[in-house]
């Protein structure tokens, strides 16, 4: 950001003001304020502040708002949110509890990016309550699918969901880089570069040029598909899926047995090779 102009009340106004955050455990308001402080912002005063996001109830609004709220249940003793926020659809799912903070807090023309778990695509009740207001008042144009392995909770399928305030939604976007993909955080950790398609389909600032990968004869399991508003109204969730990587078996019941024997026939060789290199070694 301070690349972009070298203004003198810009580069103040990104030192001191552009930025906010919060969180409710104190190491990681500390670890945040230091990182920004490394980094010349809030020298004077730390943007970064130690405080329940879900039962705020201050004025402030914000033109970006980008998280990764923290996934499963309030800390024990925490303030019960529909007691500070009966604005709020009620509903003890913490997800959506943030989703609806998040929309509360955007401005109108607002851009939002945050990290949700599939269920707050596909769960009906209180939570479709929150989703269908979602599609409402808010234009959710791009949904990008995220392989599990990235977060340090295994198995953790998310999403991050894409979306301005001040139209309903029309068409949605979707950019699938679940399906066929692997990561982990030790061996093949997600980068950047990971990313760079997408990236390249989203067209930042010139969206109306987004073209999709997706072609139902030529190439069925292109990852950057457009779901039509009437598609989007059709639907009871949004849980995208269409890529299918699974390939048919063509192999007889007679040669799968002969791979079987010829792996079998494989492990039986090496046993007897290590047990000729140990020598009758007592281990």
């Amino acid at each position: 950001m301070r690349k972009q102009s070298r203004d003198i009340e810009k580069q103040k106004f990104l030192k001191n003001n552009a930025l906010f955050g919060a969180d409710n455990t104190s190491l990681v308001v500390t670890l945040a304020s230091m990182n920004l402080y490394l980094h010349d912002i809030g020298v004077a005063k730390s943007p970064i502040v130690y405080q329940d996001s879900l039962i705020d109830t201050s004025d402030k609004m914000y033109q970006v708002i980008l998280t990764n709220p923290p996934f499963g249940t309030r800390p024990q003793g925490s303030v019960e949110v529909s007691a500070n926020r009966p604005e709020f659809i009620k509903t003890s799912d913490n997800q959506v509890n943030f989703l609806q903070h998040i929309m509360s807090i955007v401005k109108t023309g607002g851009r939002v990016g945050v990290v949700m778990p599939d269920s707050i695509l596909t769960d009906g009740d209180s939570t479709k309550m929150v989703r269908d207001k979602l599609l409402k008042d808010f234009n959710l144009h791009t949904i990008l699918r995220l392989p599990t392995g990235i977060f340090y909770k295994p198995g953790v399928k998310t999403n991050v969901l894409f979306f301005e305030k001040g139209e309903p939604t029309k068409d949605i976007w979707v950019y699938d880089y679940r399906a066929g993909v692997k990561h982990s955080l030790v061996k093949k950790p997600m980068t950047r570069e990971h990313l760079k398609e997408f990236v390249d389909c989203y067209c930042t600032g010139h969206m109306e040029d987004r073209q999709e990968t997706y072609n139902a004869e030529t190439n069925p399991n292109g990852r950057w598909r457009r779901f039509t508003a009437e598609e989007v109204s059709k639907r009871d969730d949004l849980n995208f899926k269409w890529i299918d990587f699974t390939e048919e078996d063509d192999r007889t019941v007679s040669d799968i047995l002969s791979e079987m024997q010829e792996e079998s026939d494989g492990i039986a060789t090496a046993v007897a090779q290590l047990k000729e290199l140990l020598g009758g070694i007592e281990l």
